[in-house]
């Protein structure tokens, strides 16, 4: 039996609220001991790019206009040589079927699925989409509105943190449509190397599913580039079938809010995506296409970006290197603290708002519960390292000095 709708409940993976509802209810009454300060939400506050109202200012005219749903020419060539000159993919990305333009990567994050079901036609009333558990909760929204089986495999440190590719059941796999994976990961900060990515490739191209390579922390790393999922096809002497990359400008240029973001891979999906998405998605104005053309030309904003986040790793090293060991991960801005010796997750997370005013979110909420009730995030937290380096630094001596006093 392939089809798995003997089992199937839809949206059984689907969380009933998002992870910042559930620690508002977490946290509903209760007073913070000291000044609070947020470490929540991924939410960039470094400075955005200085030439980002001049950009907009000289494209204010064009939100009369409705945008091509491809985007513009400037914006498929800009995205493609950026990624040309990233990965090293000497020239290979088609500029006019290989790139579209998103309202952020999360709009084709959630709605890639749809067509990955619908081009491989694998005649199945609910297919198999892949995700890693913890995850980004627009994966699950994804297998929901694809009406498909969301298979949950944990991440956990002794892979890494990214999904084990051995031993994956080829059942499993010839019923799949699409496999999520992000890298740099969130919450965890890990990197998938160009072996990883290469193994996933062949069992895409294997088992006939597509692979939506999340990459939007790509550009927010400590020492060296991640690798991404079109260089290890390139490494490959390959083609991009089978892959598609997203990545956004919310982290790389701290622009959350203007919702630009692009798709780029495998060109026969992208050329049938753009069709749908004609029929189903709003076109990314035209004005914010013309930022994300400045933005992908320009990297000085993003190296100091870099170093301001690796100025904070410095400073969660110093504070609570010394209790936890090594806690900077490979990139993100985000630490994802193993806190076991103190409790679970949510139990942590309320002794912390309610001692010291620091709000974190419980790895739990990032991860969903398995059939055994185990839940991969249970015993971390994840702290995010977005707000200024001073709030920063005294949120990290804070929850040191709390950690410190409670061994």
């Amino acid at each position: 039996m392939t089809a798995s709708h003997l089992t199937y409940t839809r949206g059984a993976s689907l969380p009933s609220s998002n992870p910042f509802q559930r620690l508002a209810d977490l946290l509903d009454g209760e007073t913070p001991g000291l000044d609070p300060i947020v470490m929540t939400i991924g939410e960039p506050q470094h400075a955005i790019p200085d030439f980002t109202a001049e950009v907009l200012a000289e494209n204010m005219g064009a939100f009369r206009r409705y945008p091509p749903i491809n985007g513009t020419p400037e914006f498929r060539e800009t995205v493609a040589a950026w990624l040309d000159k990233r990965y090293d993919l000497g020239g290979t990305i088609d500029a006019e079927k290989g790139v579209l333009p998103l309202n952020g990567s999360r709009e084709g994050l959630s709605f890639g699925a749809i067509s990955a079901r619908d081009q491989l036609g694998k005649g199945l009333d609910h297919p198999a989409v892949i995700l890693p558990n913890p995850f980004y909760q627009t994966y699950a929204a994804a297998a929901h509105v694809a009406d498909a089986e969301a298979v949950l495999l944990d991440a956990v440190a002794g892979n890494s943190f990214l999904p084990d590719l051995d031993g994956l059941d080829p059942e499993l796999l010839d019923r799949t449509v699409a496999f999520y994976v992000a890298s740099p990961t969130n919450p965890e900060g890990s990197v998938a190397s160009i072996a990883y990515w290469q193994k996933l490739i062949r069992l895409a191209r294997k088992h006939r599913f597509y692979i939506f390579a999340d990459e939007c922390y790509s550009e927010i790393y400590r020492n060296d580039p991640p690798p991404g999922a079109l260089q290890a096809a390139r490494d490959m002497d390959t083609d991009f079938a089978n892959i598609i990359v997203l990545n956004s400008l919310s982290k790389r240029s701290n622009l959350a809010g203007l919702r630009c973001g692009f798709a780029a891979g495998d060109p026969e999906f992208l050329s049938r995506w753009v069709k749908f998405r004609g029929l189903a998605a709003p076109q990314v104005p035209l004005p914010a296409q013309a930022v994300a053309v400045r933005a992908y030309l320009d990297e000085a904003h993003v190296i100091e970006n870099r170093r301001l986040y690796n100025e904070k790793f410095e400073a969660a090293e110093r504070h609570l290197g010394p209790i936890l060991g090594p806690v900077t991960p490979e990139a993100g801005f985000f630490l994802w603290l193993d806190i076991s010796r103190w409790g679970d997750g949510v139990s942590v997370t309320q002794s912390l708002w309610r001692d010291i005013g620091v709000k974190v979110l419980p790895g739990s909420y990032l991860a969903s519960d398995q059939a055994d009730s185990s839940n991969p995030g249970r015993n971390y937290i994840r702290v995010g390292l977005v707000a200024q380096r001073e709030q920063t630094e005294i949120a990290l001596e804070r929850m040191a000095n709390w950690l410190g006093d409670k061994i």
